[in-house]
C-alpha cells in the first residue's frame, strides 16, 4: 500500500512541477520519498517482507524518480526562452534538458550496477549518490524556487550519479579480482558430477530401476510378431512395430 501510494505521489509531484510549481513540487518530493523509504521498513517490522515486494519496491522506485524527472523535462520543454542569472551559460534549456537525461540515465546505472551484482553473488553497496541522497538533493533544488539554482542542481545529479555507477562498477571489479579461479581439478569434478547424474538418469526409465526398465523392455518384445513377405531381400518377415 504504501509502495503504491509513493507512486501516486510521484505522478502528483510530476505534474505539480511540469507547472513551473518547484515549492509545492520539492515538498512533494519530499512527502513521496517518505513513503518510498518507509514501505520496506514497515514491511518487516510487520513480519510481512517477500521477495516480491521487495522487488516491487525497487522497480516501482526506478519509475517514481523517473517521473519525477520527467515533469522536470516537460516544464524545461515549455521554456525555450529559459535564462537566469544563477546560470552564466547560454540556452539553458538545452543545458536543463540534457542534465535531466544524465540524471536519469545515472539513476537508473545506480541501481542496474547493484542489481546486477547482487544477481552474480557480489555485495555492492558503495557510491556517493544513492537513492535518498537523490531525493533530498532534487528536493533542495526545487526548494529554492529558483531555476538557475535548479540547473546547478540537476548538473549535480547528472554528475555524480554517473559518478556514483562508475565507482560501483570499479567496486565489484575489485571484489571479482579476490575471487579464485575455478582450477582445473574443480572443472573435471563438476563434469564428472554432471556425468554421473546423466548416466543415473539414463539407468532408469519411468522413474524405474534398470532391470525393471529391461523387463518392461522384453514384455514389449514378446508382443512383436514377424509379418510374413514375399519380397526377397525381406523374405526373413517383417516386425510390426
Amino acid at each position: 500500500m504504501l509502495t503504491g501510494i509513493g507512486l501516486l505521489l510521484s505522478i502528483v509531484t510530476a505534474l505539480v512541477i511540469a507547472q513551473g510549481h518547484f515549492l509545492a513540487g520539492g515538498l512533494l518530493v519530499l512527502f513521496a520519498g517518505i513513503f518510498d523509504m518507509f514501505d520496506g521498513a514497515m514491511a518487516r517490522a510487520r513480519n510481512a517482507a517477500t521477495t516480491f515486494g521487495a522487488f516491487l519496491d525497487s522497480t516501482l522506485d526506478r519509475y517514481s524518480e523517473s517521473i519525477i524527472l520527467f515533469g522536470l523535462l516537460y516544464f524545461a520543454l515549455q521554456q525555450p526562452g529559459l535564462q537566469n542569472v544563477f546560470w552564466p551559460a547560454l540556452h539553458e534549456q538545452t543545458w536543463m534538458i540534457s542534465f535531466i537525461f544524465l540524471a536519469m540515465v545515472g539513476s537508473l546505472m545506480v541501481s542496474y550496477t547493484k542489481a546486477r551484482a547482487e544477481g552474480l553473488g557480489v555485495e555492492c553497496k558503495s557510491g556517493l549518490l544513492a537513492r535518498p541522497e537523490r531525493v533530498i538533493i532534487l528536493a533542495i533544488g526545487l526548494l529554492t524556487g529558483n531555476t538557475g539554482i535548479l540547473v546547478w542542481t540537476l548538473a549535480f545529479l547528472a554528475v555524480f550519479s554517473n559518478v556514483t555507477a562508475v565507482e560501483r562498477i570499479i567496486s565489484v571489479w575489485r571484489s571479482t579480482q579476490h575471487q579464485p579461479a575455478a582450477s582445473p581439478v574443480e572443472v573435471e569434478t563438476a563434469g564428472h558430477s554432471s556425468t554421473g547424474s546423466a548416466s543415473q538418469h539414463d539407468t532408469s526409465t519411468n522413474n524405474c530401476p534398470l532391470p525393471m526398465a529391461a523387463a518392461a523392455n522384453d514384455a514389449q518384445e514378446s508382443d512383436i510378431r514377424p509379418v510374413p513377405t514375399s519380397i526377397p531381400p525381406l523374405s526373413g518377415g517383417l516386425h510390426q512395430e
